[in-house]
């Protein structure tokens, strides 16, 4: 499943890797759509949409390549759908570029398995089709057959507990699907083997608001006869057992960890049937002593049951589990990309302190697990102590990571975990229901052991999300930068964007919306941010307020909120839409942005709000809140009235352009200096913010980014600003004419720049500008990460077009900056693959352009100085617009 999730963008990829010359898609000679998808997955297992949305591309290389017509049937026989045969839905031919539509045939029944094939006429009107499929999952309550099942446990006991039961299928196995629900955090098992290659599951949600479960096509695992299902249950957050300072440990919700399952087999005869949890199963604590998702997990390898997972396992010892009541009463599919161990990363160094401790270098910044290989004595305690820095002396260095660390004890290290050894040969341990943030793992024992540099390997976890961007530059500096941002980015992807992956693991909003952009440049992420803008909706309060982390167990509401950090509500959607031209996570929050903006509107009637954090972590200058809240204010406002203008709310449209109208004159009536073109006192992001946002008067435009450019040239051309500067600074200033100038700050390699952390070593991004701060100072954080999304619109000039959104017409806008002497770009679009590239050849550049079938692009060429840009000697307007195809340019 894994391989047909991400084939189409691991292909595609494989082909922009290729120079400009050769990329010829292999399947173009037969034009078939490709990368079929239903609700944002290829042949998704389990979905409640009731009207799910079908996409495609098209694959035709030719030049002004276009879908002139498009035809979708769906039907549950694949053989009979490729005739056109037994259908249950028919679009008909519908003369329409679209590749995006949605479902509307006769209701879709659970546990179903659907066929749908789509035709497509190309711009000579030949047809090409191709065959895909998706398959319900429980799509009510009401179908849920088994009992939610726990042990006898209470929230305090420490060790996970096991659940097991064998059963008979004694007829030919058809199918069989798997679908488990669980407060907390599950490991399922068939037969003694794992099923799936997920971790992490359910992703983590309001759990009294929302239940998310898992479909898993177990038909190979089972066997004819006797058969067993395993489930370990981990805390995750739902039964949070360390202290912090959110108070997770207090979470209204907080119990035992809890599931139901239900296995529907389907024999080839055609009878159904379903085995469940109950009461006739058996449970028993497992191994696992200890874990928690904030700091660590605890393992001894001496209360292990050998097949405790297989049919002939003795469990006359186990005991009855209790029935409980479900988490809550809305149980919903998980459609996502899954979190997985995505990459392995052997030790790239082993020092070797004493036959006691030693101390593993992976070689970069991950999230994950390590694993390790150890022989030893019976009883033998290690821990594995994980870290970002080391001391001088060589030791793991916790200091810059612990500081929202409040044990209760020292049973419960940060980021240790604990191994108690068996002394049965080699033993390996790698955590099962935790992820930590790190680079340096140091292993200690209370007696001697023996390790080899592979003794340790670490997995790099993320949401599995495919890549869908690339970035290459004649700067090997800009490209760490690019590189370090996508493994922050990455390491802060969990099913919720999150701010770094081991001080807090918390869903901060503000850090999510900044780095919003850099995520869908180079990653297919909508089926998280669907997800999490759910978690968005479970969480908000009548009154529209919103908490500062997403989700939450009640913190936030009355810290860190406000509109420079919860517009995620309107900002997030209203780029999905863009990246995707899908309107529906604008429908699905449509109340919730206005209720949102309704409420900021009743406490700050005058247009201007001083609800909000500001200008987090800056360098060394910050605006007054007030400035920057009333920004994203204008931000919220306006996106709601373009959404109203999307959804056909013509009324609402008009309401709010009023109110942003007002917000802008009230803004610029306060802040704005139209004497000297300055804003408040001059800051940088006092300048950039308005300049990016669009708040700054046409008329003065240009003298702003003058002065935001002579402040910057004053600062020796390094950035002077925080996390809310970041994401304005560098596009107000390419946007505005300053490109060159942009380009210097992001390449800079002095404090403060994102080239200072690469130069000293970061594979990551930061969380502090300074590299000795004493606090503020993990080192792998998302927040500053709009720098990996400039490369694709700054430099490559890769843009939406409001209008036609989801790339529909690709906007090109591409600064040939001085210092870099070529550059590259490249996004895998809703229609296939978007090239920029460009390279200095003499006095000129040659641009090279590659737009993908049934979309077409605006290019803007950057012509000083008496240039003009030419194609096959011909030339061009400083604005061309082109259809889909593949295009040099000369600039001279």
């Amino acid at each position: 499943m894994k391989f047909l999730t991400r084939s189409i963008y691991s292909f595609l990829l494989m082909l922009m890797a290729l120079p400009l010359t050769q990329k010829v898609y292999a399947f173009a000679d037969n034009n078939k759509p490709a990368g079929l998808q239903c609700e944002h997955l290829i042949r998704p297992l389990g979905i409640d949409a009731l009207s799910p949305r079908l996409s495609w591309m098209m694959t035709d290389s030719r030049m002004g390549a276009k879908q002139t017509a498009y035809r979708v049937i769906v039907g549950k026989d694949s053989a009979a759908l490729v005739n056109k045969k037994g259908l249950i839905w028919d679009s008909g031919k519908i003369l329409s570029s679209a590749s995006l539509i949605t479902y509307k045939g006769v209701a879709l029944e659970a546990f179903t398995k659907y066929y749908w094939l789509v035709e497509v006429w190309d711009k000579d009107s030949k047809p090409a089709s191709s065959v895909s499929s998706f398959e319900m999952g429980m799509l009510k309550t009401e179908n849920w057959k088994g009992t939610w099942i726990s042990d006898s446990q209470d929230v305090n006991t420490k060790p996970a507990p096991y659940f097991r039961k064998v059963f008979g299928a004694e007829k030919k196995i058809k199918s069989a699907r798997a679908y488990i629900a669980c407060g907390g955090l599950y490991e399922l098992y068939l037969n003694g083997r794992k099923v799936g290659n997920h971790r992490m599951d359910p992703m983590y949600t309001r759990f009294d608001r929302r239940t998310l479960y898992v479909t898993y096509d177990v038909t190979d695992q089972l066997q004819n006869g006797k058969n067993a299902v395993g489930v370990l249950l981990g805390n995750g957050w739902y039964n949070h057992q360390s202290t912090a300072v959110w108070d997770f440990h207090k979470a209204p919700w907080r119990n035992r960890p809890v599931f139901c399952l239900d296995l529907r087999i389907t024999y080839a005869d055609g009878s159904v049937e379903t085995v469940t949890s109950g009461r006739d199963w058996k449970t028993t604590l497992s191994p696992i002593i200890f874990n928690s998702i904030y700091t660590a997990e605890h393992y001894d390898a001496r209360l292990e049951q050998v097949g405790w997972n297989v049919v002939n396992f003795d469990d006359t010892k186990w005991r009855e589990p209790i029935p409980r009541s479900a988490p809550s009463d809305n149980i919903v599919a998980q459609a996502l990309h899954p979190v997985r161990n995505v990459e392995t990363i052997p030790a790239k160094t082993m020092n070797k302190i004493n036959d006691t401790a030693y101390v593993f270098d992976l070689g970069r910044n991950i999230s994950g697990v390590s694993q390790i290989k150890v022989s030893g004595e019976a009883g033998t305690v290690i821990r594995l102590k994980h870290t970002e820095r080391l001391y001088a002396n060589g030791r793991a260095d916790m200091s810059n990571i612990d500081q929202h660390y409040r044990p209760t004890d020292d049973k419960d290290p940060f980021q240790t975990d604990i191994f108690i050894l068996n002394g049965r040969g080699e033993e390996s341990f790698m955590p099962h229901f935790n992820y930590k943030g790190f680079q340096y793992v140091e292993v200690t024992a209370d007696k001697p052991i023996r390790l080899t540099q592979s003794g340790i390997i670490g997995y790099f976890m993320h949401s599995d999300v495919p890549v869908v961007g690339n970035i290459k530059s004649s700067n090997p500096t800009l490209d760490k930068i690019w590189f370090a941002t996508n493994n922050s980015y990455l390491s802060n992807f969990f099913g919720y964007p999150t701010d770094c992956p081991q001080r807090e693991k918390n869903g901060w909003t503000g850090d999510a919306h900044i780095a919003v952009e850099t995520g869908l440049y180079n990653f297919d992420g909508i089926t998280i941010y669907e997800k999490w803008l759910a978690d968005h909706r479970d969480e908000q309060q009548p009154n529209g307020v919103l908490p500062s982390i997403i989700p939450t167990d009640g913190w936030g509401y009355e810290w860190g909120n406000g509109p420079d950090w919860t517009s995620t509500i309107a900002i997030i959607p209203w780029s999905i839409y863009q990246y995707y031209g899908d309107a529906r996570i604008l429908a699905a929050n449509y109340n919730n942005i206005k209720r949102y903006v309704d409420h900021i509107q009743d406490i700050a009637p005058s247009g201007l709000t001083e609800w909000g954090l500001g200008d987090w972590v800056p360098v060394s200058t910050k605006p007054p809140v007030e400035f920057t809240s009333s920004v994203y204010y204008f931000i919220d406002a306006t996106i709601l009235a373009k959404t109203a203008g999307v959804l056909n709310k013509p009324e609402d449209a008009k309401k709010y352009m009023a109110l942003a109208d007002k917000i802008k004159t009230a803004f610029n009536k306060k802040y704005l200096n139209t004497g000297t073109a300055i804003y408040g006192t001059g800051l940088q992001t006092e300048l950039s913010m308005p300049l990016y946002w669009g708040l700054v008067p046409d008329a003065l435009k240009s003298k702003v980014a003058a002065n935001l450019a002579k402040k910057v040239e004053d600062s020796k051309n390094h950035i002077d600003v925080g996390l809310l500067g970041t994401k304005a600074i560098l596009n107000a200033l390419s946007e505005n004419g300053y490109a060159d100038l942009a380009y210097k700050v992001a390449a800079q390699e002095t404090y403060p720049s994102w080239g200072w952390w690469i130069v000293n070593g970061a594979t990551t991004l930061y969380e502090n500008w300074r590299i000795d701060a004493k606090n503020d100072i993990s080192l792998n954080h998302i927040m500053f990460g709009e720098v990996g999304a400039w490369m694709y619109k700054g430099i490559g000039g890769i843009k939406t077009d409001e209008q036609l959104p989801g790339f529909k017409n690709v906007v090109l806008r591409p600064n040939f900056v001085s210092g870099l002497n070529e550059f590259e770009a490249k996004h895998i679009g809703p229609y296939g693959p978007i090239i920029s590239s460009w390279k200095r050849a003499g006095d000129g550049v040659v641009y090279e352009v590659t737009i993908p079938a049934n979309s077409t692009a605006t290019v803007y060429f950057p012509l000083t100085d008496g240039q003009k840009a030419y194609r096959d000697g011909k030339v061009l307007a400083d604005r061309t617009d082109i259809p889909a195809g593949k295009y040099k340019f000369e600039i001279r």
